[in-house]
């Protein structure tokens, strides 16, 4: 069975690129990057076959054990959007492959200087070269999550940055699909962090494929409409569904002690560990509501009902509004 897979994939690939990719790209004069869009069209697929399992999976369970009702049907619609956008874009291998012949020139340069650039297997143990393979991809997985996290914590410290992050946390209705919410800039900005971190500790390209596509479905489950947990010790090891969940939890997730200014708690892309050694975890038993404090409506001095910050409602505004929060945090500051 695994072997049909495989060979029905490669027979679609082949297609695909011979029959619709090829004749583009030569036909837009780009036939020297041949080689790159036989490997885009792989990876494009690859995409498909990623969403097609996320649906498969997730789906079945978010109706099974919801977290929550959805109040708005179309909000998950509009987070597939972003999925499609960005996993079928595939910024994060498209930035790490445009920075690697960056990167690989800079190495040079520094090796006609007699400065050898830092390699994290270099510290690896040889003892065991059967197991090589996996142990450098686990310490490759630990090393990039720590600096995700810290990444992650910016974005939730810097109120201009908040001004574009908070289009994530502003999803009220989570679901399978809202890992990929996120602001174009957002992204944009992460993968460029992400890519270079993992070129510096010498991430091959066909490792870092693998680190993305494992981290992004366990973000995947982590956002999904889920009223699920890994029980006591399960919940120190991995990023839960009711982790994560508390992390966009109203008041809490997105700020500090409640107090109204920035901060918040589990900041851990795929491992709790940092959150604990760094203090910011925060284990709840329930499955709370998630959102961003501003969204709701509030009273003014005079008692007067205030509506909440409008977010946008499809895409494009969301974007655009995400521009002017960055601009008007910057200025004036922001709270949660």
């Amino acid at each position: 069975m695994i072997d049909f897979c495989i060979n029905l994939f490669g027979t679609l690939h082949g297609w695909l690129f011979e029959h619709v990719v090829e004749p583009v790209v030569f036909l837009g004069g780009l036939g020297a990057f041949t080689e790159e869009a036989f490997e885009g069209t792989e990876w494009f697929l690859v995409g498909m076959v990623e969403l097609a399992a996320l649906y498969l999976l997730l789906r079945p369970l978010e109706a099974l054990l919801p977290a929550q009702p959805l109040a708005d049907k179309r909000a998950r619609w509009n987070d597939f959007v972003y999925t499609l956008v960005h996993r079928l874009g595939l910024f994060s291998i498209a930035i790490f492959f445009t920075l690697d012949p960056l990167m690989d020139y800079v190495t040079g340069m520094l090796r006609l200087e007699g400065v050898h650039p830092f390699n994290l297997e270099s510290l690896l143990p040889s003892s065991l070269p059967s197991m090589a393979p996996l142990i450098s991809f686990l310490v490759y997985l630990v090393v990039l999550d720590f600096f995700d996290y810290w990444f992650h914590r910016a974005q939730h410290q810097l109120n201009w940055w908040w001004g574009l992050h908070s289009l994530h946390h502003s999803q009220q209705d989570m679901n399978l699909w809202s890992d990929n919410r996120n602001h174009l800039l957002d992204d944009l900005l992460h993968d460029v962090f992400m890519a270079l971190i993992a070129l510096a500790i010498g991430v091959q390209p066909g490792q870092f494929i693998l680190l993305v596509s494992l981290s992004r479905a366990l973000q995947s489950l982590q956002h999904a409409n889920l009223r699920l947990h890994f029980g006591r010790f399960g919940e120190h090891l991995v990023v839960s569904p009711r982790f994560h969940r508390t992390h966009h939890a109203i008041g809490v997730g997105h700020e500090s002690a409640g107090s109204g200014t920035l901060g918040g708690c589990n900041f851990g892309v795929l491992l709790p560990v940092w959150d604990v050694l760094f203090r910011t975890a925060r284990f709840e038993r329930d499955f709370v509501v998630t959102g961003v404090r501003d969204q709701l409506a509030r009273s003014n001095a005079q008692g007067n009902l205030i509506a909440g910050r409008n977010y946008g409602r499809g895409f494009w505004q969301q974007q655009w509004y995400g521009l002017k929060r960055m601009v008007e945090f910057a200025r004036h500051g922001a709270s949660g």
